[in-house]
């Protein structure tokens, strides 16, 4: 792309600034949530473009005064700063415009979202379950890392340890854009805690992560929620087994995309406390129904391949972590590296890193910016 047809398409950037600017202080959108959230969300990335477009435009301008004062001045004191400051705004150039077609390109609306993580162990029987809970821990160290927070809202353990199934709820700035490429099958290869002859044996898990559906998202009768309490099991002192703090909602939901009704059932024993309980549960209805609501919108971007490095695929096998050779290999994208033991202990940004440096490189293509 040119710098002209570049700077075409940054015009009415400021326009469209100072009309969300005036907007989302109208007391009539901030009384309508949905447009009010979609409205500050573009504001915050306007306002990254308007600085971006001010620091190009700003090296466009220097480069032309550089290079004006290089055929009128004969004083080379002047002369030499006039080179230094051409050097200095063309060097600046090729960044910025590579951050302005980034920001020009659609972002993904989920992307800003808090995030449901769901590990299951797959094929490989307990071992799988051994290698679903090292995900797990793996995932939490990770987030750990990032300030975010971690609640698991269910678990299912393994009979040798692990999970058969652990659902956690991620909360944070930016976690679903992040979490997203983590979806898929994991597969490891390693000599399992249950082999006695020490061959090495392949097993995997499947990892799914959605995006946490608002309030707003989605349309539920509470009144039609048929709710149950229970007591919980489990550690937690005496509490436990004497006050109902479970809680078990049933649902009725009809699915539009197919007509048929189902009933949904959730279980929640998170916390000791049955209010927090149920608002979790509501919570993790909101995101099921969520999900399948927009089960189409997700097979339409799997059966497009918008790009292949985050196709909401969840049977596609994503990555490889070979104990023996120390190796994790992401095979969406050819990243190898042997340092297999820090990356379950959660230093997993830097796969991350290349993965959306690869989407990015694909957008941009797709998009002829």
């Amino acid at each position: 792309m040119s710098e002209n047809s570049l700077l075409h398409r940054l015009e009415g950037i400021d326009a469209r600034f100072e009309e969300i600017s005036t907007l989302i202080t109208d007391p009539a959108v901030i009384a309508d949530m949905r447009r009010y959230v979609k409205l500050t969300k573009e504001y915050k990335d306007l306002e990254k473009l308007l600085s971006l477009t001010k620091q190009y435009r700003q090296a466009l301008l220097d480069i032309d005064d550089a290079k004006e004062l290089l055929e009128s001045e004969s004083d080379e004191e002047l002369r030499a700063m006039a080179r230094e400051e051409l050097d200095t705004a063309t060097a600046a150039l090729p960044s910025l415009e590579e951050e302005i077609k980034l920001q020009l390109i659609p972002a993904d609306p989920e992307d800003g979202k808090n995030a449901i993580l769901e590990i299951r162990g797959g094929t490989g029987g307990d071992e799988a379950a051994i290698f679903a809970g090292d995900l797990a821990k793996m995932y939490m160290k990770y987030c750990e890392s990032k300030g975010w927070n971690v609640a698991v809202t269910s678990a299912s353990e393994g009979a040798a340890g692990g999970y058969k199934e652990i659902v956690m709820a991620v909360s944070g700035d930016g976690v679903y854009g992040t979490l997203k490429y983590e979806s898929g099958v994991h597969r490891v290869q390693r000599v399992p805690a249950t082999e006695t002859q020490g061959r090495v044996h392949t097993s995997a898990a499947t990892v799914a992560v959605l995006p946490e559906a608002e309030p707003f998202d989605v349309e539920i009768n509470e009144g039609e929620i048929k709710w149950d309490t229970f007591r919980s099991g489990g550690a937690g002192g005496q509490n436990v087994n004497k006050v109902e703090s479970g809680v078990r909602l049933r649902y009725m939901w009809r699915n539009p995309n197919t007509g048929e009704t189902e009933e949904i059932l959730i279980e929640c024993t998170e916390t000791r406390d049955q209010p927090k309980n149920k608002e979790r549960a509501l919570s993790r209805l909101r995101t099921f129904i969520y999900d399948k609501e927009h089960q189409k919108y997700i097979d339409d971007i799997a059966s497009r391949r918008k790009t292949m490095v985050s196709t909401g695929d969840r049977s596609a096998k994503i990555r490889t972590y070979n104990y023996p050779q120390g190796r994790i290999t992401d095979h969406r994208i050819g990243y190898t590296i042997y340092n297999l033991q820090a990356f379950v202990d959660g230093d997993i940004q830097d796969c991350i890193d290349h993965l959306i440096i690869a989407e990015n490189a694909e957008k941009l293509k797709a998009s002829e910016l």
